[in-house]
């Protein structure tokens, strides 16, 4: 068995409903209707509803008999959308492509790209093993720093103490000119804190394009890296 939050249902059918109408020019807004966007906005709705969690059939029989006093809801829903619709195109996210049509509004248009995985590594201290902590880590392309898929993702990344020398970067997605098309990106992990030598680490991960961009962070998806660890100057050469 599983929890369920029927209200995501609830708040999921009537986007899509909202969508269509807006695709369809039966809406007199003007709103950007791409899949981030979408999933933004129902997510906007969810955060400020009560969540209604079932983990049976008996539940979900139960349910049926709540239909009348759910209807009642819908009204209110509906404005929470409409509110969510303004605060997402207003704020919409940066790194992330939406595309619109001639109404000002559209599906996501289908090209093939490269998804790179979610890189996660773990950062020591090579005399003690000690996690280390209050140190950026930069993520770097041909000597610049790679653009992250939204900005709820940080780079350079600030690990913290209670992280236990974790870090995490979400490259950005890649346009590629076929469907199936393999490439190698090539990056270089680069960390300067006090009272260590400079860390340079290079590695590279193989990817293949797919039709559509992943659109929410999985951890089936991720990249992982040895961990790796920083030294006094002078003393890598003598543990290496």
């Amino acid at each position: 068995m599983e929890l369920h939050n029927t209200m995501e249902d609830v708040v999921e059918a009537r986007v899509a409903e909202i969508f269509d109408a807006i695709d369809k020019g039966d809406s007199a807004h003007k709103y950007c209707t791409c899949k981030q966007c979408k999933m933004d906005i129902t997510c906007y709705t969810l955060n400020r509803l009560q969540p209604h969690y079932i983990v049976s059939n008996r539940g979900a029989s139960r349910v049926q008999w709540e239909t009348i006093e759910r209807q009642q809801q819908v009204a209110d829903i509906t404005s929470l959308i409409h509110e969510g619709f303004r605060q997402v195109n207003h704020n919409q996210r940066p790194n992330f492509v939406h595309f619109t049509g001639e109404n000002g509004t559209g599906r996501d248009k289908i090209v093939p790209v490269f998804n790179i995985p979610v890189i996660m590594g773990r950062l020591f201290n090579g005399n003690n093993f000690a996690p280390i902590s209050d140190v950026y880590v930069e993520l770097l392309c041909n000597g610049e720093l790679v653009i992250m898929k939204d900005g709820n993702w940080q780079n350079p990344y600030r690990i913290v103490a209670n992280t236990e020398g974790a870090f995490s970067f979400w490259p950005v997605t890649v346009k590629a000119e076929e469907l199936d098309e393999p490439r190698v990106f090539e990056y270089t992990l680069r960390v300067a804190a006090p009272d260590f030598e400079t860390l340079n680490h290079f590695f590279k991960i193989p990817v293949t394009s797919e039709i559509q961009a992943s659109g929410s962070f999985s951890l089936k998806r991720t990249f992982k890296l040895s961990y790796l660890y920083m030294f006094p100057p002078g003393e890598a050469e003598q543990n290496g």
